[in-house]
């Protein structure tokens, strides 16, 4: 199969250096400075997003924060703010959606355009044209790199060429080229250990890959992964497809090891809290619940459980993370607890019981939670969350977008 033909008409767009530049755009003393945000500022923090001036110095995401500061002694290191970043990315998907209808945000910082059927024609002169408008209606600090191409993936790929502020395009003039210039982890889903699989298949590059029959890639792969990556690499679109949720969770590093289940409950409460939360809000009740503990030693226990039925209610879902909790190694200290919902249901095809509980629990948790998204995180919580203020504070995660106005 030859490389698509098709115009490039699907956009990819990248908020470069996302919370690092939105604190600098909200400060301009933070300008031309590297600058780092951090989940928590102390050195075992995890670095969430360096300024430009920061990555020049090494300092990237994923680092503790005394690696960033060895590395750039002079790093400012801030904590997250998460209304800044829902503000910056409510204002670029109002501004994004003027030009066309077919807008996916994928993450807080990025968005997906597709202009197949609008009057647009030339992607690159209405791609410098949404820059201008993002430096003259959002900040003047702000810079996105936007990819283009006739597909998601080759458009996310264009998106990477070049930081920041960059602009190019991946179509059938100049595949080859880019192609060369690649390497396999450059492309989007493909890690270390794809990158093992491919090499001992003998695919050692992205030439290489595009190269490879479908016969040497099921070889690698096992499974229509293998097809998919030869369109993929062919331009053809397959990654349109937004399949739905299948859990919800949170996780939270204990600033301070705790070791007994009566220390980790306010903990938890208020985890299972945001978790229902999110729940609720997508329209979905669970039955299947699981909980991690890593313990100071680096050992690690998890646990899981289902239900024969539904649960959304904050109260009936902390009992079964409570319960799961008791089940863990006694005397031994949590550094990080983690909780997860899965085996999802609609909260529409939820079966109704004798005395109407599940119908009064619906009423109490609907107007808690509209109580919450209008005056704020928590304005009104369970007694049983009493004095968590600190604890759990509000994160964005990159690829969740679904409550970025919520708690």
């Amino acid at each position: 199969m030859k490389f698509n033909p098709a115009p490039s008409l699907v956009m990819h767009l990248d908020l470069n250096s996302c919370f690092a530049s939105i604190e600098q755009q909200a400060n301009p003393n933070l300008r031309g400075k590297p600058v780092a945000v951090a989940a928590y500022v102390s050195p075992r923090g995890c670095i969430l997003a360096a300024s430009v001036e920061a990555k020049k110095m090494g300092v990237k995401t994923g680092l503790r924060v005394k690696d960033g500061l060895s590395l750039c002694p002079q790093l400012i290191v801030l904590p997250s703010d998460s209304d800044k970043y829902r503000f910056v990315h409510s204002r670029l998907r109002q501004l994004l959606s003027i030009y066309t209808p077919s807008l996916v945000p994928k993450s807080i910082d990025e968005f997906i355009l597709d202009f197949k059927g609008t009057q647009y024609s030339n992607l690159f002169d209405l791609s410098r044209i949404i820059k201008t408008k993002i430096k003259q209606e959002i900040g003047d600090w702000l810079t996105v790199s936007i990819g283009l191409g006739p597909s998601r993936f080759l458009a996310k790929v264009a998106s990477n060429l070049k930081k920041p502020d960059g602009l190019e395009e991946i179509n059938i003039n100049n595949y080859e080229a880019v192609y060369s210039r690649l390497t396999l982890p450059d492309l989007h889903g493909i890690n270390t250990r794809l990158t093992a699989r491919l090499n001992a298949g003998e695919i050692y590059t992205v030439t290489d890959f595009y190269n490879a029959p479908i016969s040497s890639l099921r070889s690698v792969f096992h499974s229509i992964a293998s097809y998919y990556w030869y369109l993929r690499l062919r331009g053809y679109e397959i990654d349109d497809v937004d399949f739905g949720r299948k859990s919800f969770g949170n996780m939270y590093s204990l600033p301070i090891p705790l070791s007994t289940p009566e220390e980790l409950s306010p903990t938890l409460h208020k985890l299972v809290a945001k978790t229902t939360y999110r729940l609720r809000g997508d329209g979905y009740h669970a039955r299947g619940f699981y909980i991690g503990l890593l313990f100071n030693d680096h050992s690690f226990w998890h646990h899981h459980y289902s239900l024969p039925r539904f649960l959304f209610h904050e109260n009936d879902v902390y009992k079964i993370f409570y319960r799961l909790l008791l089940r863990a190694p006694s005397g031994k200290k949590v550094i990080n607890l983690a909780i997860s919902c899965f085996d999802l249901r609609s909260d529409n095809v939820v079966q109704l019981d004798l005395f109407n509980t599940v119908k009064k629990q619906l009423s109490v948790s609907s107007a808690m939670d509209n109580i919450n998204r209008k005056y704020g995180s928590f304005v009104i919580s369970s007694a049983g969350m009493s004095g968590t203020d600190s604890l759990v504070p509000d994160r964005i995660g990159f690829g969740n977008v679904d409550h970025l106005t919520d708690i």
